[in-house]
């Protein structure tokens, strides 16, 4: 099992900064990527950012060019970062953090969310 605490939501100014974090524990070595992804009201959930354990990433295009993701590795914790830069109206939605693991077979685990609002 890998647990997921996720961080640093609120509530922003258009034009803000936020980083949001996201802490995994319990069988972190089985983690083969950790990414963001959000859901607005009335919307499906759709990827944000991912990052591989290699260092790969991927953003969705809405995002690229003003957020970054990045991953690292302390011990038995894995800690996945969502750096936020330029914020739109159209980023407001629920942020959540995922992990993607594999043992001997796939796994994939949530965090809980936490809720980004960029006031216009």
């Amino acid at each position: 099992q890998v647990q997921l605490v996720e961080t640093g939501g609120g509530l922003v100014q258009a034009g803000d900064s936020l980083r949001l974090s996201c802490a995994a524990s319990g069988r972190t070595f089985s983690i083969e990527a950790m990414g963001w992804y959000r859901q607005a009201p009335g919307k499906q959930r759709e990827l944000v950012a991912i990052c591989t354990s290699g260092g790969i990433t991927n953003y969705a295009d809405s995002v690229k060019g003003r957020f970054t993701i990045s991953m690292s590795r302390d011990n038995a914790k894995n800690t996945v970062y969502l750096e936020s830069n330029s914020l739109k109206p159209e980023d407001t939605a629920v942020y959540y953090c995922n992990a993607d693991a594999f043992d001997d077979r796939s796994h994939r685990y949530w965090g809980q969310g936490t809720q980004v609002t960029v006031s216009s």
